[in-house]
């Protein structure tokens, strides 16, 4: 057996997980214990990088005894039925103040049901989301912990060591307890989602409306990137559109063929969010998006069916421009409003106390949704940590007054010339909805007490009533049956 010389393991050594036990090793004061379930990963790993001085280990017990304690070991494979299993495994030969955290992207249920199990044993279990991609691991990802105090205690040096810094802050913070880590990178997850498809939509109508190539809209968005839309996916958007196809010699973008793939967390984020009574509809229709593009058999019938009349193309193609540029960064306001709202409701309904502006302050760096304007939200929440929605503070609602005329002549472009701008839409429906006096949801209550009797309230009285819809029409008061 190996002596106790590590100080934290890595179990699962797939490109996330030996980009991380890499990033951990570079560090000073860790030594990192390897194991995975083929030897041969390992001992690549441990051939390929002698300058990390990895302990390699080839069995659970082997890896319990080369970590000292309280043992620490970070899971890096695949969510679901491999995670119990591991967890599993390292539950049997660890000892109760231990700590074993998931990297993974697990689904927050199963976080929390993981941590309520776990936890009878005595043993810490931490849910931790790990943003950033192979490069953020390797780097410096931007790091969400769940799980105890008690855990962080130990962890909290580790994960400070290897998390990305921005103006000088460590993107790490001890998110929650239970499974606030992994339900903010579910989050993360579904605003990233917004994101990507707002830029898609502006690219795609600038290039439709002004007619430019792949590669003039690329130094469209190089220019949006050094202004108030500066972030990691306005660069390399601009990136992508300048990628030539070596074999065809057209643009990438073009050969590319036109079906998001998805792997389940903006899905999650919107279920959620439903469940909790949040609407997010730019994460729902980022998501939905999505699943059109990924259903060519029912494109292909429908691509007959009738639109508008003669081609799109704008008067003033910068003009135009700057529209787009405006309706995306308020559509992008309204998407982190939205997913900050869902962080919140979370946290009240499963007990957890977080802090929505250290939330934003790590995303600014190591994460796909790193942003200049994050450090606006974290203002936003130091000025009033209480804010009950993230536009409505000064600065967010002065940019959406500049911008809002602009995102209805884009929206209203969209529309009438038939190409599909589901996030704009969504966002702005949002908006104006958000800041109604009055919503037409009082005839909905009415409809529902007329086949359901499920009651309705008065703006003139308290109490719930019913209205005898058949006959007098008489209202009555509803009997309370709780």
């Amino acid at each position: 057996m190996p002596t106790a010389s590590a100080n934290i393991g890595v179990v699962g050594l797939a490109v996330m997980g030996s980009n991380l036990a890499r990033n951990l090793a570079s560090r000073e004061g860790n030594t990192v214990a390897v194991l995975n379930r083929s030897r041969a990963k390992t001992d690549e790993l441990v051939a390929l990088h002698p300058e990390a001085g990895f302990v390699p280990t080839f069995s659970y017990e082997e890896f319990a005894a080369s970590l000292q304690k309280p043992r620490t070991a970070i899971i890096m494979v695949k969510a679901g039925l491999g995670t119990d299993a591991v967890i599993d495994e390292l539950v049997r030969v660890f000892e109760p103040g231990d700590i074993i955290v998931d990297g993974g992207n697990a689904y927050f249920p199963d976080t929390i049901r993981r941590e309520q199990a776990v936890r009878e044993t005595g043993i810490n279990f931490v849910g931790a989301g790990i943003s950033g991609g192979e490069e953020g691991a390797l780097l410096g990802p931007s790091i969400m912990p769940g799980g105890s105090d008690e855990s962080w205690v130990t962890l909290g040096p580790i994960l400070t060591s290897i998390a990305a810094v921005a103006e000088g802050e460590p993107c790490v913070t001890h998110v929650g307890h239970g499974g606030a880590g992994h339900f903010v990178k579910m989050v993360h997850n579904g605003i990233e989602y917004a994101d990507m498809q707002l830029i898609a939509e502006a690219y795609d109508l600038i290039r439709r409306g002004t007619g430019k190539t792949p590669a003039e809209i690329a130094e469209v968005f190089a220019e949006w990137n050094t202004g108030e839309l500066e972030s990691y996916l306005i660069e390399i958007t601009a990136e992508v559109l300048r990628q030539i196809d070596a074999e065809t010699g057209k643009p990438l973008v073009d050969v590319i063929v036109d079906q998001a793939g998805a792997k389940g967390t903006g899905a999650w984020t919107v279920q959620t969010a439903l469940a909790l009574g949040v609407p997010v509809s730019g994460i729902a229709e980022a998501t939905f998006a999505r699943s059109l593009s990924s259903h060519p058999e029912q494109r292909a019938v429908a691509a007959h069916l009738p639109g508008p009349e003669g081609e799109f193309a704008v008067d003033d193609a910068d003009a135009f421009i700057e529209d787009v540029r405006l309706a995306l960064y308020a559509s992008k306001i309204v998407a982190y409003s939205q997913g900050f709202d869902e962080i919140r409701a979370g946290a009240v309904e499963y007990g957890w106390t977080i802090d929505l502006g250290a939330v934003s302050k790590i995303w600014r760096a190591g994460c796909i949704i790193r942003a200049q304007f994050l450090n606006r939200i974290a203002e936003a929440y130091a000025g009033e940590p209480d804010l009950p929605a993230l536009l409505t503070a000064p600065y967010f609602a002065e940019a959406l007054a500049r911008g809002q005329a602009a995102w209805r002549r884009v929206v209203v472009a969209a529309a009438q010339a038939g190409i599909p701008a589901p996030a704009f839409s969504s966002s702005l429906s949002y908006y104006d909805g958000i800041r109604a006096e009055r919503l037409p949801a009082a005839l909905v209550q009415g409809q529902r007490d007329f086949f359901g009797a499920h009651t309705y309230r008065r703006i003139d009285k308290d109490g719930t009533f019913h209205t005898l819809w058949s006959g007098d029409r008489t209202e009555i008061p509803a009997v309370d049956t709780h």
